[in-house]
């Protein structure tokens, strides 16, 4: 407790490859929640010891399937209902799990444990720039409240420069 601040926590941890189950980096981390105020996302210092594999080659041949489609990307229940992906849009939903990161950090307190849960639908914007963008519809689903949380989120992605999100709204239930 830092009085008048809020909680800090410290943390050391294994971080593990979604994409590599065997590659693993260790990872200590310090998280502030700061007391009262809600719309303050966690202060968060990490020190990794490691690093992981390169994407470079797999976020470059995605980089150029999507824009050498002829018509935008759309999908929807990303996983379906018996928890599958199909390998062609892996990368869309690793994409909305590193977005929805940013999301569940700005936006959760210590009472929350957000993560994503599916993608209900995603579109493709066209754009004239070199970026990608996508418009996503995801569910989080917060294991503390059982809720799921319908939340849209506008993304763009370049391999040379990351996810960038650039909306993201909560949603009413439905």
């Amino acid at each position: 407790d830092i009085k008048d601040v809020g909680h800090k926590y410290y943390l050391e941890l294994e971080l593990e490859d979604v994409q590599d189950k065997d590659s693993t980096v260790n990872c200590t981390a310090e998280v502030l929640y700061h007391l009262g105020n809600k719309n303050i996302a966690p202060d968060v210092q990490f020190t990794l010891e490691g690093e992981f594999k390169s994407t470079e080659e797999a976020d470059h041949m995605f980089y150029t399937r999507i824009r050498s489609l002829e018509k935008e990307l759309v999908a929807e229940n990303i996983p379906d209902s018996h928890g599958h992906v199909p390998p062609e849009l892996e990368p869309i939903r690793l994409l909305a799990w590193v977005a929805s990161g940013h999301v569940i950090w700005q936006n959760s307190t210590e009472n929350t444990q957000l993560q994503l849960a599916q993608i209900k639908h995603v579109k493709q914007v066209k754009r004239s720039d070199e970026y990608l963008q996508f418009d996503y519809l995801v569910l989080l689903h917060d294991m503390v409240s059982q809720e799921i949380i319908p939340w849209e989120m506008t993304v763009l992605w370049h391999p040379r420069d990351g996810v960038q999100v650039t909306r993201d709204s909560r949603q009413p239930r439905h």
